[in-house]
């Protein structure tokens, strides 16, 4: 037995199996554990099959399966961009002249004459 979390892994199927052939492997494989003798496998081919019995709730399994990372998988590692972080002193000072007044000499643009 697979692990329970992809129906179609747990009957032995490819996605995108059709109907007969769904039911043809839940035979199958209930022939193999019964539930006489494998209760906890015959129940996890039970579920899968009861996920994939109908075409309305394969379609919302099969959409459930594009969405959702299989719970055994660990979650994908995200890669780290590593940039370069370090400014030499001139290019300090030179950003923060340009974007500021510390450059200007003459404020009297600035001010305007004070009227009561």
């Amino acid at each position: 037995m697979t692990k329970p979390g992809d129906p179609y892994a747990v009957l032995g199927l490819k996605r995108g199996s059709s109907h007969d052939e769904i039911r043809r492997a839940y035979f199958r494989q209930v022939r193999e554990h019964p539930p006489e003798t494998d209760p906890e496998g015959f129940k996890t081919l039970r579920a899968a099959y009861e996920q994939l019995r109908n075409a309305e709730q394969r379609a919302e399994t099969d959409l459930y399966l594009l969405l959702a990372p299989p719970p055994w998988e660990p979650p994908r590692q995200r890669r780290l961009v590593h940039f370069e972080q370090s400014l030499p002193r001139q290019g300090i000072l030179a950003a923060a002249r340009a974007f500021t007044d510390l450059a200007r000499g003459d404020f009297r643009d600035d001010y305007q004459a004070v009227r009561l």
